[in-house]
């Protein structure tokens, strides 16, 4: 008896195909369903637009885009925690707001880095030598 979900590919490119699109109808999700995943995006979008522009070396780049790509992860994560502990039970429990806690907990560190790297940035563009 195989414990093996059947609606998954058996291994190799079939596998990495139903993932892409599992990921994709994950964010589909994320997009429709979390206000707080479509302002996250939305400005991640727009510091990666600009950050070709501001930056003047290759690392610089990587670094104000890294930032973004980061909040968006961790918006995900922070989602996908809720909607798991949400699904098991709507229900009051220690266990639940822990876990809840902590993936909030989990974007708030990724929104920090992010005030930290373009402030920081911006700061010296401004009033750095």
């Amino acid at each position: 008896m195989s414990l093996r979900n059947d609606k998954k590919g058996k291994g190799g490119l079939r596998r990495i195909y139903n993932a892409f699109f599992y990921s994709l109808s994950g964010l589909k999700s994320a997009w429709i369903d979390e206000s707080a995943f479509r302002q996250v995006v939305l400005l991640s979008v727009l510091g990666i637009c600009i950050a070709p522009f501001l930056s003047t070396s290759w690392v610089e780049c990587v670094l104000l885009v890294l930032s973004c790509v980061l909040m968006i992860i961790c918006e995900l994560i922070n989602s996908a925690i809720e909607n798991a502990v949400d699904f098991t039970s709507l229900e009051l429990h220690p266990f639940a707001k822990k876990a809840k806690d902590m993936g909030s907990a989990i974007q708030l560190c990724s929104i920090v880095f992010f005030l930290f790297v373009w402030g920081s940035f911006l700061f010296c563009r401004v009033w750095g030598s």
